[in-house]
């Protein structure tokens, strides 16, 4: 597949020599935006019509305390409508169509009497779009549920602009729309847990680092009610192996760090244990800002079939317990 070229901002052109008679112009070397490999071997385990889906022990700070919860990743890929940013229905013209990595990730936790429930739901390209190429977002979508009233906030990837809209219960924060610049070498935060999982642009050997442009979380921005910028990030990917053990089991992991921009909560960390084999589940994952989660189970299902009384039994499989009655 093609490969990205990075742009290098306002480095200057330096003329550095004539070869006859016509000038030769040397700019500073660009890095390479290496994309994900997205071949036979992936669509074996991913294209049989099943999602991932994993229950972690969820630990969330918020209002300054740590609070327990549960967090579930669902991982499938999906038909994607290019015009409408949504699944593509069955009947879709194919040149509307191109096919995702599709993440659902749904927090959940207790602040003194009342829930939070929040679900980001994040949308990789597998092939190339709109003149970018595989392995950077497409669509992330935010929402946030608690006593106060809720929020939500869309981002849509384009060739060359960022579109979003938002509504929150706020005041100043009601009702946006507009457009974000999409730098050539950028990426989006909420695709980082694609990005450990080898989903998602850039692409890392073992023990290599590199610093790209990064679109703040969806998240970060609501929980800190900061503005979605630009930041720079700073990805690596471990040398070596190493063994932890959670709820799951014992794993055998790389580790894999994003640090992010420096002008919201000073500087934030990401860092994933990512299981060294195939599927390369996320075995945790954690951040500067309080949170960690650690793999309790995971299954692959068809988990919208599993709408009828008795489904909630398959909770089991990953690791958690239905919702008990919370009345006497």
């Amino acid at each position: 597949m093609k490969k990205r070229l990075l742009a290098l901002g306002t480095g200057s052109l330096i003329l550095t020599s004539l070869l006859i008679g016509v000038g030769v112009v040397q700019s500073e070397p660009k890095e390479v935006l290496t994309e994900p490999t997205i071949d036979s071997k992936f669509w074996k385990q991913w294209g049989d019509g099943q999602a991932e889906v994993a229950g972690y022990d969820l630990t969330f700070t918020r209002y300054g305390q740590a609070r327990q919860g549960t967090a579930i990743t669902i991982f499938v890929t999906e038909n994607f409508s290019n015009k409408k940013r949504v699944k593509a229905d069955a009947g879709n013209p194919e040149n509307d169509t191109f096919p995702v990595m599709k993440l659902n990730l749904i927090q959940d936790f207790r602040t003194g009497v009342y829930d939070y429930n929040m679900m980001t739901s994040s949308f990789v390209s597998l092939a190339e779009v709109n003149k970018r190429g595989a392995g950077l977002a497409t669509k992330v979508s935010f929402s946030s549920q608690e006593w106060c009233g809720h929020v939500y906030h869309q981002m849509m990837f384009d060739k060359d602009a960022v579109r979003y809209q938002s509504h929150s219960y706020f005041d100043g924060e009601a009702d946006a729309s507009g457009k974000h610049k999409y730098p050539d070498n950028g990426i989006a935060e909420d695709a980082l847990f694609h990005w450990a999982r080898g989903f998602a642009a850039p692409a890392l050997k073992a023990g290599e680092t590199k610093t790209i442009s990064s679109l703040r979380s969806l998240e970060v921005a609501r929980l800190f009610h900061t503005p979605v910028e630009w930041e720079k990030i700073i990805l690596s990917r471990s040398a070596k192996t190493e063994k932890i053990k959670v709820p799951a089991g014992e794993f055998d992991v790389e580790t894999y760090t994003a640090v992010v921009g420096d002008t919201i909560a000073k500087q934030r960390t990401w860092t994933f244990k990512v299981e060294s084999v195939e599927p390369h589940r996320i075995v945790q994952w954690s951040n500067s800002l309080g949170h960690k989660a650690s793999l309790l189970a995971s299954k692959r299902m068809k988990y919208w079939e599993l709408n009828r009384n008795g489904g909630e039994k398959m909770l089991e499989k990953i690791g958690l317990k239905a919702r008990p009655k919370r009345h006497p």
